[in-house]
């Protein structure tokens, strides 16, 4: 009976000294990448400070913030560099063409593919990569001018969805707004949309005629899982409660932790 006691004493003992460390190594790893090779936008240090807060406060994730694309690799790095393998997901508020080589671009596509990895993508992640017909097709489409900068109102299609069910059925948001090319209904789950009613559409720069501005969408990428949205550019933006709670689910369901439809389907009647 003694010999029982001591067990469990040293058992207890054990459970309440070794919980920080096992809470902090169940924690998933999120590679959140900030850089611009054109326009450089002032929200991005914000934006993933955001990210990481987030991800602080859940106790979820730990974020790793970079300005360079060193990690996005699976070859082993000196120095104690962690490569892309260490990662849960990567997320990218990015410009342009970054400075990847051809194994580092099949690092990333494999990393979601292959290993069933996250990958996430804010504002300017469209506006990236155009040489590269592969991201393109993985993140769903790319940037085809804004033509709205303003109060916009918002409808949110799928709120069954973990990232967007505590939205109302529509909000407003004053923010940079995308319109897309190479995107379709297709390939990605449009979780939410522009309410064309709060915007005008003669504009010169509106170039699609068939009224479908996505916002934000999923999509499954082999084993993988794709979240983007392209809201963002203000800083503002970031600081939205209801912002934050999307970036909350966004990650987690883009890491595995929870379960959301991704399943492509038609625009709603209006």
């Amino acid at each position: 009976m003694k010999k029982f006691a001591l067990i469990t004493s040293l058992v207890l003992v054990f459970s309440i000294t070794a919980s920080p460390q096992a809470q902090q190594a169940k924690r998933k790893k999120l590679l959140a990448i900030g850089m611009s090779e054109g326009f450089q936008h002032d929200s991005i240090s914000h934006a993933l400070a955001t990210i990481e807060k987030i991800g602080q406060q859940s106790g979820l994730w730990d974020t790793y913030i970079r300005t360079d694309t060193q990690l996005l690799t699976k070859k082993k790095l000196g120095n104690n560099a962690k490569n892309i393998d260490y990662f849960d997901a990567v997320m990218f508020y990015t410009t342009l063409e970054l400075p990847l080589d051809d194994e580092q671009k099949a690092s990333l596509l494999s990393f979601v593919k292959d290993d069933g990895k996250g990958f996430l993508g804010t504002h300017s992640a469209t506006d990236t990569f155009y040489k590269w017909p592969e991201y393109g097709e993985m993140i769903g489409g790319w940037f085809n001018d804004h033509p709205w900068h303003q109060k916009v109102r918002v409808n949110v299609e799928d709120r069954e969805f973990p990232a967007a069910k505590h939205f109302p059925p529509s909000f407003e948001i004053t923010d940079e707004i995308y319109q897309f090319k190479n995107y379709s209904r297709d390939r990605v789950r449009v979780l939410m949309s522009l309410d064309t009613k709060s915007v005008d559409l003669t504009k010169k720069n509106v170039h699609r005629t068939d009224g479908d501005f996505a916002v934000t969408w999923v999509r499954d990428y082999g084993k993988g899982r794709v979240f983007y949205s392209s809201l963002g550019h203000e800083e503002q933006v970031w600081d939205r409660p209801d912002i934050q709670q999307m970036w909350l689910e966004a990650v987690k369901w883009a890491m595995g932790m929870t379960q959301g439809n991704a399943t492509p389907r038609p625009k709603p009647a209006d």
